[in-house]
C-alpha cells in the first residue's frame, strides 16, 4: 500500500475524529478536553495491546525513544481539544492543519528530503488552500457567527489552533527524524505512541475524577449526547494514526502536507451535519487543495 493511499485513509478517519471531537466538546464543560484525552487514550491503549498480542515487536525502550514525537503530538491535541470548546470546527481545523506545511519545510531543510517540481506544486496548492480557507472563513460575517453563543471568537479562541499548528508540525518533523533514521519500525513507534497516550489518559482520569472530583457524565442521556461522540472520535483518531505512521515513514515530505488537507473534509462534515453552509469561495479553495492532492497521487503513480 503506497504512502498516497495511506494518506487518504488517514485523511478520512482524522476528519471524522475532528467532527466527533467537536460534537463531544461542549462550551459549558471545562473538563471536556481531558475527557477527550481519556477516550482517545483508552481506545489507543486497547489497540496497542492488540498489536503487541498479534506479534508487533515492542519493548518499553521504544516508548522512551519515541517520547519526543509523542509529547509533541499529545500536547498539540490537548490544545486542539481545548480550542474546540471556543471556536467553530471550520475555523479550527484549517488553522491546526497548516502544520503540514511546517513539517514539509522542516523535513526539506533539515532532513534533506527533496521534491520534484510537480510535487512542490501539489504541496503549494494544498498549503495555499488551507491558508485561504482560514482567511475566507475568518472574513465571513462576524455578527452572524458571534450571534451564536456556542462560539466565543477571541484571541483566546485562536491561540489554541495556532499552538496546535506549531507543536504538531514539530512533532511530524521529529517523527520523520525517528522513522527515517531507522531508530524504530513504524509498528513499534505506533504502539509506543498509543501506550504513551494511555498513560496520559490515566493521568487525566486521576486529575478529573479523583483530584477535581468531577463526574464523567451525569445521566444516560448526557453520556449519549456528550461521551459517545468522544468515543467515536477516539476510534477515528486511532485508525487515522495507524495509517498516518506508515505514510510518514514511507514519504514524510509529501505525506505530511497531503494529510493536513483532511481539514477540508472536516469542514464538509461540519457543513453537512452541523447545518452550516459553504460559500462559493470555499468550494473553489477546496477544489484547489484537491488538485494538489491529485498531483501528489499522479506523481506517486
Amino acid at each position: 500500500m503506497t504512502w498516497f493511499v495511506l494518506s487518504l485513509i488517514a485523511m478520512f478517519f482524522w476528519s471524522g475524529s475532528d467532527f466527533f471531537s467537536k460534537l463531544g466538546s461542549k462550551p459549558d464543560d471545562t473538563y471536556s478536553h481531558w475527557k477527550m484525552v481519556m477516550a482517545v487514550g483508552l481506545v489507543m491503549g486497547i489497540h496497542a495491546f492488540v498489536m503487541i498480542g498479534t506479534g508487533t515487536p515492542f519493548s518499553f525502550d521504544a516508548v522512551i525513544t519515541y517520547m519526543p514525537a509523542s509529547f509533541c503530538y499529545i500536547l498539540s491535541m490537548i490544545f486542539g481539544y481545548v480550542g474546540l470548546r471556543y471556536i467553530e470546527l471550520s475555523i479550527s481545523s484549517p488553522v491546526c492543519n497548516s502544520s503540514g506545511a511546517v513539517a514539509a519545510v522542516l523535513c526539506a531543510v533539515f532532513l534533506g528530503q527533496r521534491m520534484l517540481p510537480y510535487q512542490l506544486l501539489g504541496v503549494v496548492l494544498i498549503t495555499v488552500g488551507i491558508v485561504l480557507l482560514q482567511k475566507i472563513d475568518m472574513g465571513l460575517d462576524e455578527e452572524r457567527k458571534l450571534a451564536d453563543s456556542k462560539y466565543k471568537r477571541s484571541a483566546k479562541a485562536i491561540i489554541f489552533p495556532l499552538l496546535y499548528c506549531a507543536i504538531d508540525g514539530l512533532g511530524t518533523f521529529v517523527d520523520a527524524l525517528i522513522l527515517d533514521g531507522g531508530m524504530l519500525p513504524e509498528e513499534t513507534a505506533n504502539v509506543a505512541y498509543e501506550l504513551t497516550f494511555l498513560g496520559m489518559a490515566v493521568f487525566a482520569f486521576i486529575y478529573v475524577v479523583i483530584i477535581r472530583k468531577q463526574k464523567l457524565f451525569a445521566s444516560r442521556t448526557e453520556f449519549t449526547r456528550r461521551e459517545i461522540p468522544k468515543l467515536l472520535g477516539a476510534c477515528s483518531e486511532t485508525a487515522g494514526q495507524f495509517a498516518y505512521i506508515f505514510a510518514i515513514g514511507a514519504n514524510a515530505v509529501l505525506a505530511a502536507p497531503m494529510i493536513a488537507a483532511y481539514c477540508m473534509l472536516s469542514m464538509v462534515w461540519s457543513r453537512i451535519f452541523l447545518k452550516e453552509k459553504l460559500t462559493r469561495n470555499q468550494y473553489i479553495v477546496i477544489g484547489v487543495a484537491i488538485a494538489g492532492i491529485i498531483l501528489l497521487g499522479i506523481g506517486d503513480a
